[in-house]
């Protein structure tokens, strides 16, 4: 690939820029949400943020995947995660209600949704993948920027950070008998997080009883 120009290299710092202000609007309207939750029911649904911006050698991989040109236009134009927040939550119920609340705000619109949640990948992944247009406001005027949010639970985040270590470690070419290892995993954790959510309401069922009396 050419080396690209200072001005180039300017327009992609810039890039970068303004998916770090989008980050910043959807990490503060997240955590401004979790505190809310937190003072009205006691409760907060967010345990984990964490943000990142894409580095350029990745960008241009998937651009190069996509078949297509180097540009930042077609940066804008064609990925749309290049700006993501991952949320993890304690239990399956959390991701629906978090996914709600992000769907009620006026200043942001949910453009596509994928739920590996409901309907896993063949590997067992599970989580909720949104993508997310947001408004930024800049000097002299304002810009609609696309940020990935991914809600998952503390257990299914687990089993996608070793999977991802797992075909690191192998450069994406594990051995047939870890995949079906992995895929039994998933389907262990499916069944904890069933299991926690029934604790969960069984204690909250507990709790409305004993107040009622």
């Amino acid at each position: 690939m050419q080396q690209p120009s200072v001005n180039e290299l300017k327009e992609w710092r810039n890039v970068m820029l303004m998916h770090r202000f989008a980050l910043e609007e959807v990490n503060t309207k997240l955590k401004i949400l979790n505190d809310e939750f937190q003072f009205i029911h006691d409760y907060n649904p967010m345990e984990h943020l964490k943000s990142r911006v894409k580095s350029f050698e990745s960008l241009t991989a998937k651009l190069e995947k996509k078949g297509l040109d180097i540009t930042p236009e077609n940066a804008y134009a064609h990925v749309h995660d290049i700006a993501g927040i991952r949320v993890t939550c304690s239990f399956v119920s959390d991701i629906y209600k978090i996914y709600e609340m992000l769907a009620n705000q006026d200043d942001m619109t949910i453009m596509n949704v994928k739920d590996y949640v409901e309907n896993p990948k063949p590997n067992g992944y599970r989580s909720l993948h949104l993508i997310c247009e947001v408004p930024i406001f800049l000097t002299n005027t304002s810009r609609k920027m696309c940020v990935e949010i991914q809600i998952r639970t503390v257990a299914m985040d687990f089993w996608a950070s070793l999977e991802h270590k797992i075909y690191y470690k192998y450069k994406s070419t594990a051995p047939a008998h870890l995949t079906q290892e992995l895929y039994e995993a998933a389907a262990i954790i499916q069944h904890l997080d069933e299991k926690m959510k029934y604790l969960n309401d069984e204690i909250d069922q507990y709790k409305n009883e004993v107040e009622g009396e």
